[in-house]
């Protein structure tokens, strides 16, 4: 119950990650506050949280709309005298419209797709921040944690998603400069590949996937549990090197890797810097996985130089 008393707001926890992360900070103790659109799907996993012995408050919240935020954090200060811990930005309405529109060029795809990925998302997340971020700073202290991904660093999937990724790493890191003075950090977790329910419905249920290579099918069907990312989220939050880390993009694999954390079915997380689990990717390099050691990884900067548009 290392979170105990702690004050906590989960966006898009209806499923997905969004609902691991809710269920594992309340599992830690915090009283969770989680949005969603549908009140029914919100209860369920009010339910979820209330069976292993957490507190969990569902609110009906648009991410696309301002006025919804805002009375949520309203509600927030009235019943929680101003006080919020974490903010966990992880709302996202694109990946329906991702798969059904795999392999398509951005010029073939309806424009549209633009709001359905960055509206919840994008935007949604700078809102969030901001109503969020009031109530850090009035207290001196708190944590906002952005979901993004790879996507954020090279091509992946489309345009839109990619854009919006870049966009989320490039807000945590923003907002961390304006905040860090006043005691409230911020960063952007990369969570590995995810098993979410329509993950698993759209590509690890399927043998073979439209649209999709079968190698990324193989990177999910040994996907990460929706509940990691908050098995991390709860270890990040109590480090007392947590502001040394303000500003910077976190993956779950290396912060599993920092904790001593393992999923929660009791897996290793895959490392996505180890060379030993890189060349045990590659249909050609493979052999060599059984000879080179496995705390042999990737340096950060390496990645970064080798996406480096300079």
């Amino acid at each position: 119950m290392s979170l105990s008393g702690w004050v906590c707001v989960v966006t898009g926890a209806s499923r997905g990650i969004g609902r691991g992360i809710a269920l594992q900070l309340s599992e830690a103790g915090a009283t969770v506050y989680i949005t969603g659109r549908q009140e029914k799907t919100l209860k369920e996993t009010a339910a979820q949280v209330n069976e292993r012995g957490g507190r969990c408050l569902p609110a009906v919240c648009d991410s696309t709309k301002t006025e919804d935020i805002e009375q949520l954090f309203e509600r927030i200060k009235r019943e929680q005298n101003g006080r919020l811990d974490i903010l966990v930005n992880n709302a996202y309405a694109g990946v329906q419209d991702i798969f059904d529109n795999m392999g398509k060029k951005f010029w073939e795809t309806d424009p549209s797709i633009w709001d359905t990925i960055n509206n919840a998302g994008l935007r949604g997340h700078y809102f969030f921040s901001v109503f969020g971020a009031r109530l850090m700073v009035a207290q001196g202290r708190g944590l906002i944690v952005t979901i993004s991904s790879f996507g954020g660093m090279r091509y992946l999937f489309n345009v839109p998603y990619g854009v919006g990724k870049a966009a989320c790493d490039r807000l945590a890191a923003d907002m961390a400069v304006e905040l860090k003075s006043r005691g409230v950090v911020s960063v952007s977790l990369w969570p590995g590949a995810v098993q979410t329910e329509l993950v698993t419905q759209l590509v690890v249920e399927k043998e073979t996937p439209q649209g999709i290579n079968p190698q990324f099918k193989t990177v999910f069907d040994n996907g990460e549990t929706t509940e990691l990312s908050g098995r991390c989220i709860v270890n990040l939050a109590k480090d007392k090197n947590l502001m040394s880390l303000t500003g910077k993009i976190l993956m779950t694999c290396d912060l599993a890797r920092r904790y001593g954390v393992k999923d929660v079915d009791g897996r290793s997380v895959a490392d996505y810097t180890c060379v030993k689990y890189l060349l045990s990717q590659s249909p050609y390099l493979s052999w060599l996985s059984y000879v080179v050691p496995s705390f042999i990884r990737v340096p950060h900067f390496v990645i970064t130089l080798a996406n480096s548009k300079f």
